[in-house]
């Protein structure tokens, strides 16, 4: 089956950026922000971004554009006689599953806000009835599930007309309305009575808000944010190396998408923080400051209702492009392991993904006493916790490895593949630091996390979950490391 390409480089660019940006750039990281002493953080989340996260993005790039698939089969296609890397590709596949098991949830909210917004249901509303409408629906398993489901038709939907005349074309409509709305709203947010304070915790870094919250704490959330916000890890972005041509290097346009990315990120902070402010409210909110702190700051304004609308419309536009982006990811997993059709792929994907997400639906009301995290966690944290302080991390040392060590792919087939075309040069200098200190750091980083979140739940908990990562890690290792028997018939073959 002949590989699709996109339609233009422009149309290349947006589409991966459109899977960068999303819920981890306007949900996640301003909370993040504002639970971890701002300014402070964002420099944390800038340097990993620098050293961790835009090198892994372009080895997932360059994964992708050298064997011309998914991460179904790209590890198969480019990996050495022999070795092992493939079976972590499962890894990856599960996580693209888990990703949008509860990611269909949380856009399924940013489209019910955005039609409550559009209606006018917080005009005049009390902060006790915003929050009690957020409690309401999460009680409400029909209406959840009734959102869910439309961003699941939506998405698949999009993806049924292909990589050009669906995907492409909608993420540049998309993606061109995101950034205009943004815009707009970061301005109005600014010039707000009250929010140069806002603008200055965002600004100047205070590090002393840092230590408060946990040095541990607040390291390990910026190194995650950094895979969570750029997608990397679990093979999201691989899929889009696969479908561009030769003709510009890597490294520029892995830079170009992450700096996009991080332009909606900053943004989304400068359209949220200033107005937590000059409203007198409480920048780290956690996961409800969407759905509660920030209609509250909303039914004050003046022109509140239009204002509401655009930012929940905003919102649903960066959630829809990462789903739309990962359904595509999804899609292309079963095109190339079982050479299925793009029509016979979306319906039966489509109809899977539906049922997956269910759990996380209920986890909010009828599953809500499953409790794995601790008391007062959902289903909904469980995915989240494997997928964005496991599989991104642990998927990213796999890719680093890959491209690194000569059992995988090797450091000249990468390097080859990366500079292939204008544009920028991948350092060659950078093979030490690639090698070795990159990997070491996603290990240090991704343990001390484990140790910082399961430490104050008691030793019972840290040693059970500590052992779980160990494992985890000790898988990739061996694959990395062991190489497969030869069958008795090879070897007389090969004699």
């Amino acid at each position: 089956m002949k590989r699709e390409k996109f339609g233009s480089r422009l149309g290349f660019i947006l589409v991966s950026a459109g899977c960068a940006i999303g819920i981890g750039n306007v949900w996640k990281f301003p909370y993040m922000c504002g639970q971890y002493g701002g300014a402070a953080f964002i420099l944390i989340y800038l340097f990993f971004l620098l050293i961790m996260g835009i090198p892994i993005l372009v080895c997932e790039f360059a994964i992708g554009r050298g064997s011309q698939r998914s991460v179904a089969m790209a590890l198969d296609t480019l990996e050495k006689p022999r070795a092992l890397y493939h079976r972590t590709k499962w890894m990856s596949v599960a996580g693209n599953y888990l990703l949008m098991m509860f990611y269909t949830t949380v856009a399924g909210w940013m489209l019910c806000y955005c039609f409550k917004s559009i209606k006018g249901d917080f005009n005049g509303a009390t902060p006790e009835q915003v929050a009690g409408a957020f409690d309401h629906m999460l009680g409400n398993a029909p209406q959840m599930l009734f959102w869910m489901a439309l961003v699941c038709v939506l998405g698949f939907g999009v993806c049924a007309f292909g990589l050009k005349g669906g995907l492409e074309r909608v993420s540049k409509v998309m993606m061109t309305a995101l950034l205009l709305i943004m815009v707009v709203l970061a301005v109005h947010s600014v010039f707000l009575n009250g929010a140069g304070e806002g603008i200055q915790f965002y600004l100047v870094p205070n590090f002393s808000r840092m230590v408060e919250a946990g040095i541990g704490n607040v390291i390990f959330g910026a190194m995650s944010q950094a895979f969570f916000t750029l997608s990397i890890g679990i093979g999201s972005m691989m899929v889009f190396g696969s479908y561009i041509d030769k003709k510009r290097s890597l490294t520029g346009e892995a830079i170009t998408i992450a700096s996009l990315d991080t332009f909606v990120a900053l943004m989304a902070g400068f359209i949220i923080i200033p107005a937590c402010f000059a409203f007198g409210v409480e920048p780290g909110a956690g996961p409800s400051l969407i759905f509660i702190t920030i209609p509250n700051i909303f039914a004050k304004m003046a022109g509140g209702q239009i204002w509401a609308a655009l930012f929940f419309l905003f919102l649903s536009f960066a959630a829809f492009s990462t789903v739309t982006a990962v359904f595509e990811n999804i899609i292309s997993f079963t095109m190339d392991l079982g050479g299925w059709s793009r029509i016979k792929s979306v319906l039966i994907n489509g109809i899977a993904i539906l049922l997956l997400s269910i759990p996380c639906v209920l986890g909010f009301n009828v599953l809500s006493g499953v409790q794995l995290l601790g008391e007062g966690s959902t289903i909904m944290d469980l995915e989240d916790f494997i997928v964005s302080n496991n599989l991104l991390p642990l998927g990213s040392l796999v890719f680093v490895l890959f491209c690194t060590r000569k059992s995988g792919w090797g450091w000249n087939g990468f390097l080859t593949e990366v500079n292939a075309g204008k544009g920028m040069r991948f350092p060659a200098i950078l093979r030490l630091y690639v090698t070795y200190v990159i990997p070491a750091l996603i290990i240090f980083i991704y343990l001390t996390g484990y140790y910082d979140m399961f430490s104050p739940m008691g030793w019972p908990y840290l040693l059970g979950w500590m052992a779980v990562a160990l494992a985890l890690l000790a898988f990739i290792l061996c694959c990395a490391i062991v190489k497969r028997r030869e069958k008795p018939s090879q070897t007389a073959a090969r004699s």
